[in-house]
């Protein structure tokens, strides 16, 4: 079975840097598993690798749609697994890199949720209430009961947002708790364990760099260029806070604020994912070269 090199973790784990330094020492090319990173446009408050970040590592799945495009995690599977079997067979390591839990179990294991079972009267009531009280009420429902899958689904994505309901209803189990029976791809996985109050650290310094880059000019440049408010895109953590700022007054110190809290709770939700994921192992925080080599020891013993 082809053998992939996981990269995962937190946001502001520093998983790009990882993954970079293991592709220079494998031969390997960057995989993004990132649900934003795939839309043009999304530079700052994404934290885009720039070309000097990227150290010369040929990165797939970054900058390939619009920002008014509609993308779900189907969507990713199909173009990341067409990706990595072209990077397998030009004799490279394909390194998988990023945050985005359903990307990644789409492309690691066999239908993370599709063997769920499925009721015609379950989706029919959500699909009522998705008519009745709107995409957004149906989408907060599924926030109260599985708030990870929430955070990767767009409410205009409904027919993905109810399987997420449905399943949780007729399971008990969360969507995002779901790897499946059998793996598509034989995998070594890393993660870098910072404790959670440094991770918090590393989460305000990113804001608050974000912020000194431009992060508000970059909203009001994507608004004013017609991207809709409400487009998949936007949703992302610090793109909509920013717009939620714009729209209510609210100030610098206030947006931080906001930006950071948010993001620490998704991290919280990543961090649970991944402590969940297979054949995960958690590194020691330390220099990024040496986390590299130990990588790359274990990827290669095995």
């Amino acid at each position: 079975m082809k053998k992939l090199l996981v990269i995962c973790g937190p946001t502001a784990s520093g998983k790009t840097a990882l993954a970079v330094a293991c592709a220079k020492r494998l031969g390997g090319e960057v995989v993004s598993a990132d649900a934003y990173l795939v839309y043009r446009g999304l530079n700052i408050g994404t934290a885009k690798p720039t070309e000097a970040e990227m150290g010369g590592i040929p990165h797939h799945l970054i900058d390939v749609i619009d920002l008014r495009e509609t993308f779900s995690a189907s969507d990713y599977v199909r173009l990341a697994t067409a990706a990595i079997e072209d990077i397998f067979s030009r004799g490279k390591v394909p390194v998988l890199c990023g945050g985005t839990g359903f990307y990644l179990s789409g492309v690691l294991f066999d239908s993370p949720y599709g063997g769920a079972a499925g009721s015609d009267e379950v989706r029919k009531k959500y699909a009522e209430l998705s008519e009745k009280e709107g995409r957004d009420a149906l989408h907060a429902r599924l926030a109260e009961v599985d708030p990870e899958s929430a955070a990767v689904l767009h409410p205009n994505d409904v027919k993905r947002v109810i399987r997420a309901l449905e399943i949780f209803e007729l399971t008990g189990k969360k969507r995002s708790d779901m790897h499946g029976g059998g793996k598509r791809y034989d995998y070594e996985a890393f993660a870098v364990n910072f404790p959670r109050e440094e991770l918090y650290r590393r989460i305000d310094a990113r804001t608050q760099k974000m912020l000194e880059e431009g992060l508000i000019e970059e909203v009001e440049r994507l608004l004013s260029g017609g991207v809709p408010e409400n487009a998949q895109s936007m949703q992302a953590i610090g793109y909509k806070e920013v717009v939620e700022s714009l729209k209510n007054g609210l100030n610098l110190s206030t947006m931080s604020d906001i930006i950071s809290k948010n993001t620490r709770n998704y991290a919280k939700r990543q961090l649970t994912f991944f402590k969940k994921l297979p054949n995960l192992h958690w590194l020691a925080p330390k220099d990024i070269e040496a986390c590299a080599e130990e990588v790359c020891l274990q990827y290669d013993g095995r």
